[in-house]
């Protein structure tokens, strides 16, 4: 992009947003990474709108002048998603976010892109009603349909591909659009909805959404239990689904994980051995038949030291003594950084896939502790690295994609979780073949100046 088209981009977005368009150093710095351990790249600018007509004036004149534009929720995201490798306008939604509707009746809420998961549920608490897709981060809801995320809670209530029933969206030249609506199914034409959820801001930018809600359980029991090895915990975890108990959350942590949280969480106190975290949802009767079925399973495959927890403080404690699982993982090397992957396989072969890579970890002499949401086949490693070491960048890159080529030859895919970013654009070729051609004419048709988001998913010559 030439510094005529920036300028003039630049004087036309002044005009529109005033001090809501910010070249400050800081804020530039702020919006040229997220979590991933990619190189940053600052923006030209960051545009603060507060409407979905501002947005579309952007786009606009972003579209006018050929300027890259690229979405933001609040940063969170693992794959470098939001890195301006172009440079180009960072358009930040943080200013919208308000929960415009509920709807008790209709177990549904409306909101705007930048709303948290956390404002939402808030805002629920007095209905009875929840929003489930928990990724860990408080992270925006734009920003997870974006990246179709997921976490703890998917193998009970899914992902956001599952729980987004409409959206509103931007397209590059600005035009408006709405798709699908608030009915719980449609046979009328194209899935656009799911056309967006996980395009990475690469089509359009979602200005409002409309997702799925649940009722809160009457009764929830969270545990820990030990194990041997991982392949006893995933054998009980294919067991407990194949029997059809409604597991709402169902975590693996393996011994080097376990070690990072007992320094990290010096309460935790738990056995250094492969764990499952897991937690159940019902009516009091329901969850107490669930649970003894559980036992007896984890029992059959060599578990032990059950620790229950139904008291909501001492559910908490776990489950926030999980989501800092990345912050412990780094606790067993002061001073170093942390490299993370997932990948996703068919719960089958997770226990095989996890031994292997255990297998590529060793050889890399590193270290990675790993965790996964193994009730749906999807793990996570985070690589530690001296950041002043190029040469154990390099063995973690090779471990990386080791894990990658692991995943694609079970049959699985090389993100479950995290999406595609900078990190692992150039695995969609074999991991999708005919159809990545599918999504590059897509891409062409939606944005052909290929202004959005460029660099990422999918790339235009």
């Amino acid at each position: 992009m030439t510094t005529a088209n920036i300028d003039a981009t630049l004087t036309a977005l002044r005009a529109l947003l005033g001090d809501r368009l910010s070249t400050g150093p800081s804020v530039l710095d702020q919006h040229s990474h997220d979590e991933a351990h990619t190189a940053p790249a600052r923006p030209d600018a960051v545009a603060f709108p507060d409407t979905a007509e501002e947005v579309s004036q952007i786009l606009k004149i972003c579209s006018d002048h050929k300027c890259p534009v690229i979405p933001y929720g609040i940063g969170s995201s693992l794959e470098g998603h939001i890195v301006p490798v172009h440079g180009g306008i960072t358009v930040d939604t943080s200013r919208m976010n308000k929960v415009l509707d509920i709807h008790e009746s209709d177990l549904d809420a409306v909101v705007e892109p930048g709303v948290t998961r956390t404002q939402l549920n808030d805002a629920l608490r007095a209905t009875g009603l929840m929003f489930t897709v928990d990724p860990g981060a408080d992270a925006t809801l734009g920003g997870m349909a974006a990246t179709r995320a997921s976490g703890t809670n998917t193998v009970r209530y899914g992902t956001m591909a599952d729980n987004v029933l409409a959206l509103e969206v931007v397209l590059p030249d600005g035009q408006i659009i709405q798709t699908g609506s608030r009915a719980r199914k449609s046979s009328t034409g194209y899935d656009l909805t799911r056309l967006f959820v996980g395009s990475e801001g690469t089509l359009g930018i979602i200005t409002r959404l409309t997702v799925k809600l649940y009722g809160q359980p009457e009764h929830i029991a969270a545990a820990t239990c030990a194990f041997p090895d991982i392949a006893s915990a995933v054998d009980t975890v294919i067991l407990a689904i194949q029997t059809g108990l409604p597991l709402a959350r169902i975590e693996l942590l393996d011994e080097v994980q376990m070690q990072g949280m007992n320094v990290y969480n010096p309460d935790l106190g738990l056995p250094e051995v492969p764990h499952l975290f897991l937690e159940f949802h019902g009516t009091e009767a329901g969850v107490a038949e669930q649970v003894a079925s559980f036992e007896e399973i984890v029992h059959d495959n060599g578990g032990s030291d059950f620790q229950w927890a139904t008291k909501t403080e001492d559910r908490n404690r776990l489950w926030q003594a999980r989501h800092t699982a990345y912050y412990a993982g780094k606790a067993l090397r002061k001073g170093c950084e942390g490299v993370v992957t997932d990948c996703c396989v068919p719960i089958s072969a997770l226990a095989e896939c996890i031994a292997k890579t255990k297998d590529l970890i060793a050889e890399s002499g590193l270290i990675a502790p790993l965790v996964g949401h193994v009730g749906d086949g999807n793990f996570h490693l985070l690589i530690l690295i001296d950041p002043n070491d190029p040469q154990e960048a390099e063995r973690a890159a090779r471990l990386a994609e080791g894990v990658n080529d692991l995943a694609l030859r079970f049959g699985g895919t090389v993100s479950g979780e995290h999406g595609v970013g900078l990190g692992k654009r150039k695995y969609l070729p074999r991991e999708h073949g005919a159809a990545y051609g599918l999504m590059t004419t897509l891409k062409r048709a939606i944005d052909p100046d290929n202004i959005m988001n460029p660099g990422k998913l999918v790339t235009l010559n």
